[in-house]
């Protein structure tokens, strides 16, 4: 330990040769940061939910089609409608489970790739189904893949991504599935439902493809054991004139404080149960503002409302979640995860916060269990809101149902308030250590 402490001092001196101290020698680092590649690198990971985007949206504008179209073998009914538009969600929870075993694995960069195979045959399934159940196979894989997306994505952005940028590299990932989504309503004003299947299956292909030429975090790397391959990703992430081993030998220490894989006896450890309730609360909470059954069946929920133009009506809520996740994504290294979740209901912050929050506090040993524990409780909650949804309206009338999700909206606040940790400007490690209660 005190060879990589003199190496960073080495690597990290000022130019008059006196040290710079601990916390000014994370910043001297930084400086030397180039972004260029890192930002390539995110951009290819987040078309994975431009592709859940478009998976999430696609059942808005075609269970109007198929609820009306022509092929008796086809049409759904009201109960079909319902099952078409939220049984994606039991893929994704079951993909939840597959990403946390895949990226422990084989990865955080195969499992992206291959997670594009059952984006890419659900909606082949779609584009040649003959009868409902060829429908529910291909929401099924589409579902899957976006579970093993949701869950991977966040991950990965963490792990590449440095701590002034973390925040609006990890809020891409909620942008990219908000412009999935409207750009799923938008295809569907001009296209029939097989051809806005074919448009969806664009952006996962793209996706396999140009993950091909990104690297694997340098974290996951380390705990392989793979050193010179760690530093080659950092030198691509961070550029020529950033010092690849100072990073790799802060992730190697943190490594060493972490331990091993995961045990029983874990559960017990502050600096693994209270960031896996977090993570838990703050998946279920994001669930119960009733983002996903909105956007499941927006176009629905207009025309029951009389909206004349409902598949327009349905574009301009896409479009103002567009709008506000961007808004979240420009802002969260300002003004903190926390505040914006307080100050927010809906896009702004419970959109995009609760998937950067679960990538960045979970210690390495665990962070494909606790992941996947989160996912699944996202998307399980996920199915039973949406599978509900119009037995709520029934129920509760239209008002009653948004009125009881903005009363689950108060209790996100309060929750915020009391447990949830402010994590702008630190480091992973750092999250961790703030966790366990030990000093920094």
């Amino acid at each position: 330990m005190i060879e990589i402490q003199n190496e960073s001092r080495r690597l990290l001196d000022t130019e008059d040769g006196e040290y710079i101290g601990v916390r000014s020698e994370q910043d001297a680092y930084l400086d030397k940061v180039k972004n260029g590649k890192l930002f390539l690198a995110t951009l290819a990971a987040v078309l994975g939910p431009l592709s859940f985007g478009f998976v999430l949206g696609y059942s808005s504008p075609a269970i109007p089609e198929l609820s009306t179209i022509t092929d008796p073998r086809l049409r759904l009914d009201d109960d079909e409608a319902s099952w078409f538009g939220s049984i994606v969600t039991i893929g994704a929870a079951i993909g939840g489970l597959l990403g946390g075993w895949m990226v422990d694995k084989i990865g955080r960069k195969l499992s992206l790739m291959f997670c594009s195979l059952p984006y890419i045959f659900g909606f082949t399934i779609v584009i040649a189904a003959q009868n409902v159940w060829m429908l529910y196979l291909g929401r099924v894989l589409t579902g899957l893949a976006s579970g093993v997306t949701s869950l991977v994505v966040p991950l990965y952005i963490s792990e590449i991504a440095h701590e002034r940028v973390r925040g609006t590299m990890g809020s891409c990932v909620q942008l990219m599935v908000v412009t999935g989504i409207m750009g799923a309503y938008i295809a569907g004003m001009f296209l029939d439902w097989r051809w806005l299947a074919i448009c969806c299956s664009i952006p996962p292909t793209m996706m396999m493809v140009f993950m091909c030429f990104m690297p694997e975090t340098p974290r996951f790397l380390l705990s392989q054991g793979k050193r010179r391959e760690a530093e080659e990703a950092v030198r691509f992430l961070r550029g020529p004139d950033a010092p690849a081993g100072w990073e790799c030998a802060r992730i190697e220490d943190a490594s060493d404080d972490q331990g091993g894989s995961l045990g029983m006896a874990d559960l017990k450890d502050p600096g693994v149960y209270k960031p896996l309730g977090v993570g838990i609360m703050l998946m279920l909470f994001q669930q119960l503002t009733g983002i996903n059954a909105i956007m499941f069946y927006a176009e629905t929920i207009f025309e029951e409302a009389h909206f004349k133009n409902s598949n327009v009506a349905t574009v301009v809520v896409a479009a103002i979640q567009v709008v506000f996740t961007a808004v979240a994504a420009l802002v969260m290294d300002r003004a903190g995860r926390k505040l914006l979740l307080i100050l927010s209901g809906f896009s702004l912050g419970w959109g995009p916060i609760p998937w950067l929050v679960m990538s960045e506090i979970f210690p390495s040993r665990v962070k494909g269990f606790a992941s996947s524990v989160c996912v699944l409780t996202n998307w399980g909650s996920a199915f039973i809101i949406t599978k509900t949804f119009q037995d709520m309206m029934d129920l509760l009338t239209n008002a009653g149902t948004f009125w009881l999700f903005s009363g689950c909206c108060a209790l996100n606040i309060v929750f915020t308030i009391l447990f949830v940790p402010e994590t702008k400007g630190k480091t992973l490690e750092q999250i961790q250590t703030q966790f366990k209660g030990t000093p920094e």
